[in-house]
């Protein structure tokens, strides 16, 4: 897994006031947990790109000051409306110690069921929890999809590994190929037109012959009246 250094300033006070403060300077409010106690700190938000908005997990190197960490991100807080981070938590690793984190899934190859079947694919897992030495952390979760057919899944049972090991249960459905509902509405849509179209001509083709019959009646009856 790579790294992302990230520099930041202690902080030398802490409350709602200084943290507003800092959000107006485009600095964000961090603290960082360990063994010892908590750091906080901030860092420019532009730092942070590319740490939070990226399809791939980093671990980070954090320079605050004269002292320097290893790190994972714990948790990120967003502004509701805007896209904007509010605070970060860091987890200061150690490389003999297994860490919990959540890792991206990466989607690869092209599924026979979506191609050649017409399903849909739906990606039920977008990140998958793991657990690992650091140095074994993968920076995403690779799922091959070039085999999968119309109603089949991939479960995180199917991607075991010695390296990791997932926090979730077996039968966790990471992704699965189902059938596409527009095709089906499409199916149907097709056969009531076909339906109605056959009603249609059914019901002609009666019109016509009651019109003859009535026709030859007609002709029926005038032949059988007297002549003045």
């Amino acid at each position: 897994m790579k790294s992302i250094t990230i520099n930041g300033s202690k902080r030398e006070s802490v409350g709602k006031k200084a943290s507003k403060a800092l959000r107006n300077a485009e600095l964000v409010p961090c603290v960082i947990y360990g063994e010892k106690n908590p750091i906080h700190f901030s860092a420019k938000e532009l730092d942070f790109r590319k740490l939070i908005y990226t399809p791939k997990a980093h671990t980070v190197l954090l320079k605050i000051g004269d002292e320097t960490f290893n790190a994972i991100v714990q948790d990120v807080q967003f502004h509701p409306v805007k896209d904007q981070i509010l605070h970060v938590d860091f987890y200061e690793i150690n490389e003999n110690k297994e860490v919990s984190m959540n890792i991206p899934v990466s989607i690869e190859g092209s599924a026979p069921g979506v191609l050649i079947s017409g399903g849909v694919l739906v990606i039920n897992k977008r990140k998958l929890r793991v657990k690992a030495l650091t140095k074994n952390l993968p920076d995403s979760i690779k799922v091959d999809i070039s085999e999968l057919k119309l109603g089949e899944k991939i479960y995180t049972l199917d991607l075991k590994n010695d390296n990791f090991s997932f926090l979730h249960s077996d039968n966790t459905v990471i992704c699965q190929v189902r059938t596409a509902r527009t095709s089906i509405e499409e199916e149907e849509e097709e056969l009531e037109e076909s339906d109605e179209s056959t009603e249609g001509k059914t019901e002609g083709s009666e019109t016509s012959k009651d019109d003859s019959s009535d026709k030859k009646e007609k002709s029926e009856n005038q032949k059988d009246k007297p002549e003045n």
